[in-house]
C-alpha cells in the first residue's frame, strides 16, 4: 500500500457509514445518477488521498458533505457539463445498483416532493436536504456552506414556498388531466 493513503479498512468503513449518504447529496446535486456515481467517487478518492487527522465520526460525515458539495460545483463548472445539453429529466434514468435499494434514495428520487425539490435551484436544493434528508439543524448547515444561519433560514423558508407552489401546479394539472 501506499505510504500517503488511507488504510482501506478506514475506506470501508467511511462508504459503508457514509456511502448512500454521500450518494443521495451527490444526486440532488447533480440531478442524474451517473453524473452522482463519479461526484461519490471522486469524493472518496480524495478521503483516501486527504491528511486529516477526523476527531469522530460526525466530522468525518461534514468533511465527505463538504467536499461532495464541491465536486459537484466542479462537475456543473466543467467544459464537458457547459457544452452538454440535458435532456429529460432525473428521474428519467433509472437508479441501478445499491442506490436503487437504498429507501432514501428512492424516497428523493422518485417521489413527488423529490421532483419538485429537482426544479429548485441548486443552492437552495442543498439546503432543503442538508436540512429535511441529512437532519442537520441551520447553525452547522451555515458552517458547511459558509453563510449565516439567518441565511440559511431564509432560503427554508423561501424554499418551503416555492415547493408549495410547484406542488400545487402539479396537483392543479394532475386535476385537469
Amino acid at each position: 500500500m501506499h505510504p500517503n493513503l488511507r488504510p482501506d479498512d478506514f475506506i470501508e468503513h467511511a462508504l459503508r457509514a457514509w456511502g448512500t449518504t454521500v450518494y443521495r447529496l451527490a444526486l440532488n446535486q447533480t440531478q442524474s445518477p451517473h453524473d452522482a456515481d463519479d461526484v461519490c467517487q471522486e469524493v472518496f478518492l480524495r478521503l483516501l488521498k486527504d491528511p486529516t487527522d477526523f476527531e469522530d465520526d460526525e466530522h468525518l460525515k461534514a468533511w465527505l458533505l463538504c467536499v461532495t458539495v464541491n465536486c459537484s460545483r466542479d462537475l456543473h463548472r466543467s467544459a464537458w457539463k457547459r457544452r452538454t445539453e440535458l435532456t429529460g429529466t432525473f428521474q428519467d434514468t433509472p437508479l441501478e445498483g445499491e442506490a436503487a435499494e437504498d429507501e432514501g434514495v428512492r424516497a428523493l428520487y422518485g417521489s413527488k416532493v423529490g421532483h419538485a425539490l429537482g426544479k429548485l435551484p441548486a443552492t437552495t436544493r442543498l439546503i432543503v436536504h442538508l436540512f429535511y434528508y441529512e437532519g442537520y439543524p441551520t447553525e452547522e448547515i451555515a458552517c458547511l456552506v459558509r453563510c449565516l444561519p439567518a441565511t440559511v433560514r431564509s432560503r427554508l423558508r423561501r424554499a418551503r414556498t416555492q415547493l408549495k407552489g410547484l406542488l400545487e401546479q402539479e396537483a392543479s394539472h394532475a386535476s385537469d388531466e
